[in-house]
């Protein structure tokens, strides 16, 4: 990608900045040359912001930290990041290898802006960045992701037209790790409880490098009463055994097969590559609904602070909103995506959020997501008492649901405003349009009413469906009839 080939970069731009992050193919869509100006564009942004005194900035600091992950790519990109925002005079504070939580630490910790490379859960022939203001913010579409696409669409340098007569940015190098995992230590207290063995799939990811700082670190009285078995610990970009995406229900395979094979231990961890999502299963190797487990980190977090507010997605099971006001607590229901979870936290001071894609976000972790926060939550309600814990979370488990479910559609609109009428003309029947469309179907005796979401993807020609009822009959036949008028 240079000047040579400037016609197809508003094409690429238009494909790599995604919603909430940018995101493409390493070398034909994202390499060194683009993401320097990608470094700049930010920098940029952040110092007009600064100068006109219309955000945050730089934050408390006078710089920008930057993280990356295990993918063979990352540490490339990322000093080409550094380069760019450094030709602007900003200084950066590279921490080396990350999960994506651990950047966000050090965004808050720091009060610095920040940059993680990673793709998350795809594929090892992508890469990409995940961008935060100080305090780690979110940057999206909206708030900081179109300036930076804009700057890019003028050209390669267009955000250091002045960079030869700047004072270069100096970069510093720091180990946030130990810092990070007592931090998160210090936020839920499991000095009580019983002694857990876990496995623990890494699938090759950040987790590999996280969970023994914080689960197995150091001994004494610090030290967890938690036996860990690694699954896949080796950081390795090409993910030799699985793709580290536990939503996939394939990719927890091997988790539960060792949890069952051992037979010996409390609970099953999958982590996706980034490590800000966590995924679990029980002592028996069943998967654990994320929607469960965002039940029961709230009910914990509503303890410690009595009638506080609690954000859920309208893809979480209804569970969710009926266990948080029976905590005392207020639910407040938010489109699907973490600028949106974030942005709503903010509006309310809500405690905690959580996502049916396991995101699950803390305001004492700066409102963001912390795959391992969330698992030291369950950890310390499973240690905590002597049951199992799927009879534990039995009492969050109340619906059944079918996961989400792909389409590939000609024309999302169009398909959602046919199911839109077809539901919408029955009696007691509801609609909303909150992200997408949400249909609920009145209770019938004393069973309650099913309802199921129906949204276009952002980035393909996707339909995705999410169905709860009261039993998995009502939700086959729900989804059957949902999806008999997608697919036509």
């Amino acid at each position: 990608m240079t000047a040579d080939t400037a016609p197809d970069r508003a094409q690429v731009i238009d494909q790599v900045v995604k919603a909430y992050d940018i995101r493409g193919l390493v070398g034909t869509q994202l390499d060194a040359t683009f993401v320097r100006d990608v470094g700049a564009a930010y920098a940029r942004v952040l110092l007009d912001e600064q100068a006109a005194g219309t955000g945050s900035g730089l934050g408390g600091g006078k710089g920008l930290v930057v993280g990356h992950d295990m993918r063979e790519s990352s540490p490339e990109l990322a000093d080409a990041f550094t380069e760019g925002v450094t030709a602007l005079g900003v200084d950066v504070v590279a921490i080396g290898l990350a999960s994506t939580d651990m950047l966000y630490y050090a965004s808050g910790a720091l009060e610095m802006p920040g940059a993680m490379f990673t793709a998350s859960h795809n594929p090892a022939t992508y890469n990409g960045i995940k961008l935060c203001r100080a305090g780690a913010a979110p940057v999206g579409q909206d708030s900081g992701l179109d300036e930076i696409a804009a700057l890019l669409d003028r050209g390669p340098g267009a955000a250091t037209p002045d960079a030869a007569a700047a004072e270069r940015g100096a970069v510093s190098h720091r180990d946030l790790r130990d810092d990070y995992a007592a931090f998160l230590r210090s936020l839920v207290d499991l000095s009580g409880i019983r002694s857990l063995s876990i496995v623990v799939d890494a699938g090759n990811g950040m987790a590999g490098y996280t969970v023994p700082a914080v689960l197995q670190g150091g001994s004494g009285p610090g030290h967890l009463p938690i036996e860990v078995y690694p699954l896949y610990f080796e950081l390795d970009g090409s993910f030799p055994n699985h793709e580290a995406n536990p939503l996939d229900p394939d990719n927890l395979r091997d988790l539960q097969r060792e949890v069952i094979t051992l037979g010996r231990v409390d609970a099953g961890l999958a982590f996706d590559g980034d490590a800000d999502r966590v995924f679990l299963v029980d002592e028996k190797g069943d998967a654990v609904s994320p929607s469960a487990i965002t039940a029961l980190v709230a009910t914990r977090e509503l303890a410690k602070h009595p009638g506080s507010t609690v954000i859920h997605n309208l893809i979480t099971s209804r569970a969710v909103p009926e266990i948080v006001t029976e905590a005392g607590g207020t639910p407040v229901r938010s489109r699907v995506g973490h600028s949106f979870i974030k942005g709503t936290m903010a509006e309310t001071g809500a405690v905690f959020g959580g996502e049916h894609s396991a995101h699950y976000y803390f305001r004492d972790f700066w409102r963001a997501d912390s795959g391992m926060l969330a698992a030291l939550h369950v950890l310390a309600a499973l240690g905590e008492q002597d049951r199992p814990l799927s009879e534990l979370m039995a009492r969050y488990e109340r619906y059944a649901a079918s996961g989400e479910i792909n389409s590939t559609v000609a024309d999302p609109t169009a398909v959602m405003a046919e199911v839109e009428q077809t539901f919408g003309d029955r009696d007691g029947v509801t609609t909303d349009d909150l992200d997408g469309l949400t249909v609920t179907l009145p209770a019938t005796g004393d069973r309650a009413g099913s309802w199921f979401n129906l949204r276009p993807s952002n980035t393909e020609p996707l339909l995705r469906l999410n169905v709860e009822a009261a039993d998995d009959d009502a939700v086959a036949a729900l989804r059957d009839e949902v999806l008999a008028l997608v697919r036509g």
